[in-house]
């Protein structure tokens, strides 16, 4: 390599001109009593970047349990060598790179299995794209080799020919000669390039605490051998989850969707070394079979003469599927315009005359005609049906979709139904015991101890499930109506006898009435019943208000429109509140436009409820508790919140923010994100809240309108959110703020705390240049793979179960918490991770702290799984996503306009809430 290419970045000058821009000529005279001025060096300018915090100590409160979790030992016996970094290329004979996903692994299996001892019998790890590694140097840094794959599936083939008697397509003259064998066989040509050299003993490190870009790479191999060691195995892989092809493990959720259960494993760092967390998870596939079974199932239909072939066309691309009678295998590009009968083609017979430049005369043929003469295949059905189209936009090629049929593991990547995911939760659930059964087992059948490069660098995988301790923090004490105190037992409680800590009045309401199968009149009487037991005073509503027989086939906003028509024509006055009778109980289209005609143009709270025929106490009172706390009520708080003994929060006025960014269903790109933060008000309590939710362009996980400069003012979310908690507190600034942050893996946190906290910490500096609250942000991790088992019972781990060792990072400062009762499937614990504490709260108080706002949910009698304004956090983005739903999209979605111009992408704003409704908790 030319030794000067290296440097020539350097040597460019900003103009990209490759000379140096001369300086200014000095000024001629330097005027007197100037003072030369400090130039700004970068060094000086550079902000020092917060990392997250190391572990001040351990939590010691609660009752000791021991515990197995599954990571299981990794002992790592070699730490003198090195992995080496390699870049793959990949090209065709003829000089053009492969672009063709899914190749790779079968192009380097040969090259392995051809070139062995070139190589120096070196292992492959390889991820299938375009990096490699191996333990120990290869004998050359560049290395080139020619290998003949046999039969590569989806050839590149012309795709205007029509299929020859042995179902494949007749190649043109160019592509034959691509092709060279009869036998579909393929050249390849392979350069493999050194690219970085990592040391295992940075393995070491990692497991000390000293993370570094070379550990990470480092535990990046590790899991690259996994997936490879899938892979060979014949697995679908997802990230470092692999399904294997076996039917038992699939369970049928609806709409020729099947629920396929595998594994996830990935190597750890942790306080007691290496490990392997591995775990039962489920991704969603689609039945494999006749095509046309899995395009009538999709849509509901009876028959394929009843398909919406437009949405058929976009389900079905890039799915593969496999062509009788010649087991070809194609990935589908399209569908054709006409049906089979009429959609022509042209051809070439094999006996057809030549014209003068000696080539065959091509023939214009139909489909159908087509299969019927050459093929001697008479279709059963699809001859009025489009044909699928495997070929290229330009040069299709069609096939009746009779002699289709899905080949298995391809993923179903869409949104699933509200019925389909109630299917896929019910079937993937799985007791501790079984879990933990299922694990030991695919630990076996896995046989990683077998993987030559594992074998090779000295890592060895315990069988055995990790002992840990944990410890079992006592339930908060709750406080009622009436003076009544309670502690929840095994994370629960009830209200039988008891009445709201904090009820409130109720004198003008109504009920809309969307749904025929109600007993309205018993409804309203046992709500006003069940009110007066709780504290609650529910007046008569001033009506119900039935909606019209006419309207009920309407669009949902018509219906809406109509039912408010009627509700201001015999109302004198905007109601408190209205109950809304819903007319189905899932995935009610009435729900988003009657929320933001409420919200948004009337600020009117209200309360849907789906269709029971006769609703028993505990649903209505399900229902009070969540009318209770939008009217500004409190159902129940800890019994400390008005205390001042209740650690920090109490004695100094404390804001708790709760946030979270939501994001479309998969595959809705155009659909703008919804960032949602939630805030405690009327300090000292930390049981009531308020929202500010915004739009964000879709799928941006960090939140963008926490500070919001328009001119001199901020309209940002913070701003918002201080000014209410300064209004409700007393006139109190907070001078300590807590966050907890939903939604965002290890590789964000950097993000989170030098983006996101430092606009936080800019908000306050608008409001006050002289104010300097305290910060403590924790971010809490859902989507995560740890589970805990007790050794001396099936069931799950008690409520209140708490982890900050062993299995825990070895140098920052997290904890698992399983706050509520697992009452089916196996608990997942929260994991808790503290990025940064200004507050300096000891691992006792902050674990407390943590687990009592797992207490403060209104709208349910039990601890829940992760703090309440993270939930809240989630409710309030979820609801006003609905406002979405309905919204045109069509000036602001990327999938109308063709090419979009350069720039930010314009993001559809939400409809403000009106002022009395937007301090509520109207998200409950």
């Amino acid at each position: 390599m030319d030794s000067t290419t290296g440097n020539g970045a350097e040597l460019e000058s900003a103009n990209g001109s490759g000379v140096t821009d001369a300086l200014p000529p000095p000024p001629a005279v330097i005027p007197p009593n100037v003072e030369p001025v400090r130039v700004k060096t970068e060094v000086a300018e550079k902000k020092n970047l917060r990392v997250p915090m190391v572990r001040p100590g351990f939590g010691s409160k609660g009752q000791k349990i021991p515990l197995l979790t599954n990571h299981f030992k990794v002992n790592v016996a070699n730490l003198q060598g090195h992995f080496y970094h390699y870049s793959v290329a990949l090209f065709y004979d003829d000089g053009r790179p492969v672009e063709q996903k899914g190749v790779g692994r079968k192009i380097l299996d040969k090259v392995h299995e051809t070139y062995h001892s070139d190589l120096d019998g070196k292992e492959f790890a390889y991820d299938g794209e375009k990096t490699l590694f191996t333990f120990g140097a290869l004998p050359s840094n560049k290395m080139d080799f020619s290998v003949v794959l046999e039969e590569v599936s989806s050839t590149r083939t012309n795709g205007n020919a029509s299929p020859n008697n042995n179902g494949n397509e007749e190649p043109s003259d160019r592509d034959r000669k691509r092709l060279r064998r009869p036998n579909r066989s393929k050249s390849f040509r392979v350069e493999i390039s050194y690219a970085a050299k990592i040391p295992l003993q940075a393995l070491a490190n990692a497991m000390r605490g000293q993370e570094s870009e070379n550990s990470q790479e480092a535990i990046r191999v590790l899991d690259i051998i996994l997936r490879q060691h899938a892979a060979r195995q014949g697995c679908l892989l997802v990230r470092q989850s692999f399904f294997h092809n076996d039917p038992s493990n699939c369970e049928p959720v609806g709409g020729n969707i099947l629920g396929c259960r595998g594994f996830h494993s990935s190597f750890r760092t942790t306080q007691g070394g290496m490990s392997l967390n591995m775990d039962v998870t489920t991704t969603m596939i689609i039945k494999p079979g006749p095509l046309v079974d899995f395009i009538i199932a999709n849509q509901g239909a009876n028959d394929p003469f009843n398909v919406d072939w437009s949405k058929a066309k976009r389900t079905l691309k890039n799915l593969r599927i496999k062509v009788s009678p010649s087991n070809q295998e194609y990935r589908i590009t399209g569908l054709s315009d006409k049906p089979c009968r009429e959609q022509m083609f042209e051809y070439r017979p094999r006996n057809a005359p030549k014209n003068e430049n000696g080539e065959s005369e091509t023939v214009e043929i139909s489909v159908y005609d087509y299969f019927l003469r050459e093929r001697n295949l008479e279709l059963q059905y699809s001859a009025d049906l489009p044909c699928i189209n495997v070929g290229k936009p330009k040069r299709p090629t069609y096939i009746p979709l009779e002699h289709c049929t899905l080949i298995p593991l391809q993923r179903y990547t869409k949104a699933l139904n509200t019925f389909q995911r109630s299917a896929l939760v019910e079937k993937s659930r799985q007791k501790p015991q079984e879990r933990m059964n299922v694990l030991s087992k695919a630990l076996k059948v896995s046989n990683y101890d077998t993987e030559p490069l594992l074998r090779s660098c000295g890592i060895s995988i315990s069988s055995n499930f990790t002992q840990v301790e944990g410890r079992v923090l006592p339930a908060p004490k709750l406080k009622m109506g009436r003076g009544d105190e309670l502690f929840p037992r095994n994370g629960r409680w009830n209200f039988n006898n008891k009445q709201f800590v904090e009820p409130t009045k109720i004198d003008k309401w109504a009920v809309a009435n969307f749904s025929a199968r109600c007993n309205v009149r018993q409804l309203v009487d046992d709500l006003m019943r069940i009110g007066g037991m709780k504290g609650v005073e529910i007046a008569p509503p001033f009506d119900v208000f039935e909606e019209g027989h006419q309207f009920r086939r309407a669009p949902p906003l018509i219906r809406v429109e109509k039912m408010f028509e009627e509700i201001q024509s015999k109302l004198p006055g905007a109601p408190q509140f209205i109950l809304c009778l819903l007319p189905e109980r899932k995935n009610c289209d009435i729900y988003g436009p009657w929320k933001k005609k409420n919200l948004t143009e009337y600020g009117i709270v209200t309360q849907c409820m789906a269709p029971v025929r006769q609703p028993n106490d505990q649903y209505l009172t399900n229902c009070l508790l969540k009318i209770n706390a939008k009217l500004g009520g409190l159902n129940s708080v800890l019994s400390v919140e008005r205390t001042p003994a209740f650690t920090v929060i109490s004695k100094v006025p404390t804001i708790i923010l709760g946030m979270d960014v939501s994001h479309g269903s998969p595959g809705q790109s155009d659909v703008p994100s919804i960032a949602a933060v939630v805030s405690s008000r009327q300090w000292p309590l930390i049981s009531k809240y308020r929202a500010s939710v915004r739009t964000q362009p879709s799928k941006a996980e960090m939140i963008e309108s926490l500070v919001k400069k328009n001119g001199t003012e901020d309209d940002g979310i913070i701003k918002e959110l201080l000014v209410d908690f300064y209004a409700s507190s007393g006139k109190r600034k907070p001078e300590h703020i807590i966050i907890f942050r939903d939604g965002v893996s290890e590789s964000q946190f950097n993000q989170v705390l030098n983006i996101e906290l430092d606009q936080i910490i800019e908000a306050c500096k608008l409001l006050d240049e002289n104010w300097n609250p305290k910060f403590l942000l924790l971010v809490a991790q859902k989507n995560h793979h740890t589970k805990f088992f007790q050794t001396s019972s099936p069931d799950n781990v008690p409520p209140g179960t708490i982890i900050d060792s062993k299995i825990c990072h070895p140098k920052n400062n997290d904890f698992y918490l399983c706050a509520h009762a697992g009452m089916i499937g196996t608990t997942r614990p929260t994991h808790y991770h503290v990025l940064y504490d200004e507050i300096h709260f000891s691992p006792d108080e902050l674990q407390e702290l943590v687990h009592s706002l797992s207490y403060v949910y209104q709208r349910s009698t039990t601890a829940i799984s992760v703090v309440a304004p993270i939930c809240y956090a989630h409710l309030a983005a979820a609801q006003l996503g609905t406002f979405m739903k309905f919204e045109d999209q069509s000036e602001t979605s990327s999938s109308h306009g063709g090419v979009t111009a350069p720039g930010p992408v314009s993001v559809a704003q939400l409809p403000k809430l009106k002022d009395n409704v937007a301090n509520s908790m109207f998200f409950c």
